[in-house]
């Protein structure tokens, strides 16, 4: 299951610096505007000491981790809606992701220049938001003129397609909550192949100083709630800097700072679950791995994740608490003290399941 978070933000907000950081990557971050033009894309390990104790007991081959996908995309100028700057290259990047991180420069740095001449966090928050709401109303009216004429010409079928894109049109110009209650399966289907921009989940990223500026963070922080999007606060430069020390000088690190995980991990798993998914295991002597899978699947579901014919003939599944697998030690242990269950078609996926499908095809 692919998943995949954009990072956007105005140039020079730390976007680039991120994504070197959670990529421990190598790419350009200088100081001037555009310098990211193509979008750089990295696979990053989901942090998860869950599959670490699970692959200790098992004491499998090998042991693969869920990833997450970050894209780091063109930065973002007023007017990119109408193609000023990198505007139209950037939009097209952004509707092809999952989630959105939304980095927001909140320091000063007369070294580091600001588009607009001034930090202004809450400002710049609201010129990003503006273009991408200005960007899905043009092309939501594109559409709609183009069903308006054939409705025109007697093809009533469209009906629930211009009802969709109306309602859209209607909730991001007033920013208010798109009411999907009354719409069906067809319309709720032509409402996801739109990929609007404006709803698509989105994680703040407030790039800050080490010694932060309230001042800066606190409207900021406010026009966030207001929203219900949670903001995580990152000195991004010290951030690459931890990513880049080796494992053990990392951990060093941390212990002198009293911090048990850095804000990267944070961030990534903040970005997992933003697009509400969960993880389920599997274990075995020869691998032990994790695997995504979407709030609310049934086991059918979760197992086409791993292949499309364990969905096609899906039988039953055999499932264990990551919490029974601990206590009892492991798999062989847990099924005689019965806490293995077998559970059918509808059973819904929990977060921590290990499982063992069983299917024919």
């Amino acid at each position: 299951m692919a998943l995949k978070c954009g990072i956007v933000g105005l140039p020079n907000v730390g976007k680039s610096s991120l994504f070197n950081a959670l990529t421990e990557a190598s790419i350009p971050a200088e100081n001037f505007p555009f310098c990211t033009i193509e979008p750089n894309i990295g696979v990053v390990n989901l942090p998860d000491t869950r599959l670490d104790k699970i692959h200790s007991i098992t004491k499998s081959a090998t042991k693969i981790q869920n990833t997450t996908t970050f894209v780091d995309i063109a930065g973002l100028v007023k007017g990119a809606a109408n193609g000023e700057g990198l505007g139209n290259a950037f939009l097209a990047n952004i509707r092809e992701v999952n989630a959105i991180l939304h980095v927001v420069r909140c320091f000063d740095d007369e070294k580091i220049v600001h588009v607009h001449g001034e930090t202004n966090p809450s400002n710049d928050f609201a010129v990003i938001n503006l273009e991408l709401a200005l960007a899905d109303i043009s092309m939501l009216e594109n559409s709609m003129q183009k069903i308006e004429k054939k409705l025109r010409s007697g093809e009533k079928a469209l009906q629930k397609e211009y009802e969709v894109l109306q309602a859209a049109k209607i909730a991001i110009e007033t920013e208010a909550n798109l009411d999907t209650s009354s719409f069906d399966d067809h319309q709720m289907n032509y409402l996801s192949s739109l990929n609007l921009l404006t709803f698509k989940p989105v994680l703040v990223i407030a790039n800050v100083s080490e010694n932060a500026d309230s001042n800066n963070l606190e409207e900021l922080n406010l026009i966030c709630k207001e929203k219900n999007i949670e903001v995580i606060n990152a000195v991004i430069k010290n951030e690459l800097e931890i990513a880049q020390l080796d494992p053990s000088e990392r951990m060093e690190y941390l212990e002198v700072l009293g911090m048990e995980n850095t804000v990267l991990e944070k961030i990534i798993l903040a970005s997992y679950n933003l697009l509400n998914m969960g993880t389920f295991f599997t274990t075995g002597p020869n691998e032990s791995r994790a695997w995504s899978f979407k709030i609310g699947s049934t086991a059918p579901q979760a197992a086409g994740t791993i292949h499309t014919d364990f969905q096609k003939g899906f039988i039953k599944a055999e499932v264990l608490s990551y919490h029974d697998f601990i206590d009892c030690a492991g798999l062989q242990n847990a099924k005689t003290q019965g806490k293995v269950r077998l559970e059918g078609k509808e059973y819904l996926m929990i977060d921590g399941d290990i499982v063992h499908f069983k299917f024919n095809v």
